[in-house]
């Protein structure tokens, strides 16, 4: 492999990285927040706030995440993964109950 294929490869991992890190991490957290604020119990408004603090850590963590992956697909792909799960339960939990 020559030396410009080498660094056109570093940078597009690093662009990924930062994709993974900043809207996929918000993403994430985001979809986290929905899905945990209709889980935890008390009252809508301590469940809503715990739920936000929650997020604001695992947003944390993603970023962290992203450039700690072996590569920047494994670190996409999990950040995915992590996401859909949050959006099934939040989204499952909202056809079976309503919006409340």
């Amino acid at each position: 492999m020559t030396e410009a294929r080498r660094q056109w490869r570093r940078r597009a991992d690093t662009a990924l990285r930062i994709v993974v890190a900043v809207p996929g991490g918000y993403a994430m957290a985001s979809l986290w927040a929905m899905a945990l604020a209709r889980i935890l119990p008390g009252g809508p408004a301590a469940a809503t706030i715990t739920a936000t603090l929650v997020a604001f850590a695992l947003c944390a963590f993603t970023a962290m995440w992203a450039f700690a992956a072996r590569s920047g697909w494994r670190a996409a792909w999990t950040t995915l993964l992590g996401g859909g799960i949050a959006a099934a339960i939040a989204f499952g939990l909202i056809a079976l109950t309503g919006r409340v």
